[in-house]
């Protein structure tokens, strides 16, 4: 298990709200492979002193990403990366062909388009 404290990257010139940005940080890390199951990130108001945040907005980042299951929270101990589940992932992997097929396929949209419509509606999400 290793600490992740360098991963958390943010630029407030960004149009992207801080917190998302610290979403990505930790679902770009995963993605890499440089945050594996288990991983433990830096606590709510250390990683806020650390990147100059109030702890409300890193705070309302993670209650994003443990309300989708990326980590979870585990009292003292800290909060982790959480366990993913083969089957999740296989089926979050087949959710995504079959988006792929149909708006790639069928409604002929480039891959970047794809991307820029799932993109849209994660921050629609988001919002609320």
């Amino acid at each position: 298990m290793s600490t992740t404290a360098g991963i958390f990257t943010v630029d407030t010139t960004s149009t992207v709200p801080v917190y998302e940005q610290l979403v990505q940080c930790v679902t770009d890390g995963i993605a890499s492979g440089s945050l594996e199951d288990g991983d433990r990130i830096p606590p709510v108001r250390a990683l806020a002193t650390e990147l100059g945040l109030a702890a409300g907005t890193v705070a309302k980042s993670y209650r994003a990403m443990e309300a989708s299951g990326v980590i979870e929270t585990r009292g003292r101990k800290g909060t982790f990366i959480a366990q993913s589940s083969d089957d999740r992932h296989a089926a979050a992997c087949r959710a995504a062909a079959e988006y792929l097929d149909r708006a790639a396929g069928d409604l002929h949209y480039s891959p970047e388009e794809c991307l820029r419509i799932v993109q849209r509606m994660l921050d629609q999400r988001a919002a609320g």
